[in-house]
């Protein structure tokens, strides 16, 4: 029987890379996107053309009620749900000072509180089936934080802690819990980074270039396949920072 797994956020950059990776490994995908349709559907149509079916399922998974829609979906239609990549973000560079509260709040939600969620509602049945894993995709900063990033830091340090803490809790029920740090990867989330400041970066990156979509999806594919490593944050960033 197929594996099923919920990617989220996976109509744009790493999760649609992630969606992909899984979907031609044989894995079923449900793809959740919340903006982004005409891309979700580009998805889909794309993995069609290889003969490979995927669902995708509009919901904002920051809001519980969507994100229990879209878990019942998946639970109705395929009777479990195997793996939870929890990727849905978004980022700011704005200085600390000058975050509102609206700003905040929303920062929070999308990339804290949109992982709590999904991962209750999915747990309900992984722990009844005493198997399933979890991804969170965090971010390096969420390990060292970043300048004029606090909210985006602080959001990702929060999935560092829950990943850790969720580890320890659920291990007993065989399910396991970890996350993947990226540095900077090439993805429409950076492109508004200058082209003169991606090449100071990449001179401060001892392997001398910036991540690719496919880097992190690989990672992903090694911790579903892995049975022992739980509770683990792999920061995959060539070295930038090395903790």
């Amino acid at each position: 029987m197929k594996k099923i797994a919920i990617v989220t956020g996976a109509s744009r950059g790493i999760g649609r890379e992630i969606a992909k990776t899984l979907a031609k490994e044989g894995i079923h995908v449900i793809a959740n996107y919340n903006k982004s349709e005409q891309k979700a559907e580009e998805l889909k149509k794309e993995l069609k053309r290889e003969n490979i079916d995927i669902d995708i399922f509009k919901a904002d998974v920051s809001k519980r009620e969507q994100a229990h829609e879209l878990v019942e979906y998946t639970l109705k239609k395929y009777g479990k749900i195997d793996i939870l990549i929890n990727n849905a973000g978004i980022a700011e560079f704005k200085e600390f000072t000058q975050i509102t509260d609206i700003e905040w709040n929303k920062m929070i939600n999308t990339n804290l509180n949109s992982v709590f969620i999904m991962s209750q509602e999915v747990l309900k049945n992984m722990i009844h089936n005493k198997n399933g894993c979890i991804i969170n995709i965090s971010s390096i900063w969420g390990l060292v934080g970043s300048s004029c990033e606090v909210h985006y830091s602080t959001a990702k340090a929060g999935i560092n802690g829950m990943t850790k803490a969720l580890a320890k809790e659920l291990g007993p029920s065989n399910i396991r819990i970890n996350a993947i740090a990226p540095g900077i990867i090439d993805t429409e989330m950076n492109n508004d980074i200058k082209e003169e400041d991606v090449d100071i970066i990449k001179n401060d990156i001892p392997l001398g270039k910036i991540g690719k979509t496919e880097d992190i999806a690989k990672c992903v594919k090694w911790l579903i396949e892995d049975n022992f490593t739980t509770g683990q944050i792999i920061s995959i960033n060539g070295g930038w920072v090395i903790i």
